[in-house]
């Protein structure tokens, strides 16, 4: 089975396998949510680095030949390094083409309007009318400031603020109650507003558990806010990737796989509302 692997910390990730599975209906897909360490964000980077490295190795050996890090903190602090220092070696022991994505780069795309490659001018002169973008996130993606860093490369009119979430992908993944998630919601986009002085233009849901309760960050933030929406992103930046690299076989019979590293079986209301349906995760 060639497939297409998805990789999260836990149920994030399935943020970005829903449009992946609307947007390529026939490719087999193997998702991996490493329950037994979520949630990732509060976890050391060499710590995130290892799980990453071994669940994309998971999903390699399950059949996937590209794995799509649907979750920021692995892709803000594990995908440079695995790419560097860990995928080559791998690719000769195995004698197949295989490749780790991120969702990073589409979203700053999105973000930007820019691709990858432009680079800024750099002005001296003061630039008068500056889009704000709030960033909500996990503490190891707001640690990494690889939005700031990315965003301000490309786009001198674009001011970027984080907000880590603490605590929020774990609430997500033990399907808390709506209440309980609101409160923390909320009080996020108080934070954020007290730091910019107002509220952000737009917004970035920057870590994937938290499409699932995309609706609350809506509700929280003014009427009409642009959310970027990052797994139709990633979706766009894959199936455009995938065109230009017939070398990676995605399979042809729309099978799914849902594995996990936690305990197997249901997911959360939470979760199975967000699906549509109840979803079964297999011990792997």
């Amino acid at each position: 089975m060639m497939a297409i692997g998805v990789f999260d910390s836990g149920v994030g990730g399935l943020s970005i396998h829903r449009a992946l599975v609307d947007r390529m209906p026939g490719a087999d897909f193997i998702y991996l949510g490493d329950q037994k360490h979520a949630p990732y964000g509060e976890r050391s980077g060499e710590e995130i680095v290892e799980l990453t490295r071994q669940g994309c190795e998971t999903l390699f050996n399950a059949g996937a030949s590209i794995v799509v890090l649907g979750c920021n903190t692995a892709s803000a602090v594990a995908l440079r390094r695995l790419q560097s220092t860990w995928l080559a070696d791998y690719r000769k022991s195995i004698g197949r083409p295989v490749n780790v994505l991120g969702i990073i780069v589409p979203t700053i795309e999105a973000a930007t309007g820019l691709p990858w490659e432009h680079e800024a001018e750099r002005r001296g002169a003061k630039i008068e009318n500056v889009d704000v973008l709030g960033i909500f996130c996990t503490t190891a993606t707001a640690r990494s400031r690889v939005y700031e860093i990315e965003i301000d490369k490309r786009r001198q009119d674009l001011a970027v603020f984080t907000e880590p979430c603490i605590g929020l992908a774990a609430m997500i993944e033990a399907g808390e109650s709506e209440e309980k998630l609101t409160a923390v919601v909320e009080s996020r986009v108080q934070a954020l507003k007290t730091r910019i002085g107002r509220y952000p233009d737009r917004a970035i849901l920057g870590c994937t558990h938290y499409e699932i309760i995309g609706e609350l960050f809506k509700a929280a933030l003014p009427e009409g806010t642009p959310l970027i929406h990052q797994p139709s992103s990633v979706a766009n930046a894959l199936e455009s990737y995938i065109a230009r690299h017939p070398e990676y076989a995605i399979g042809t019979s729309a099978n799914h796989a849902f594995l996990t590293t936690g305990v197997p079986g249901l997911q959360s209301e939470i979760v199975a509302a967000f699906w549509g349906a109840p979803i079964s995760f297999e011990a792997i």
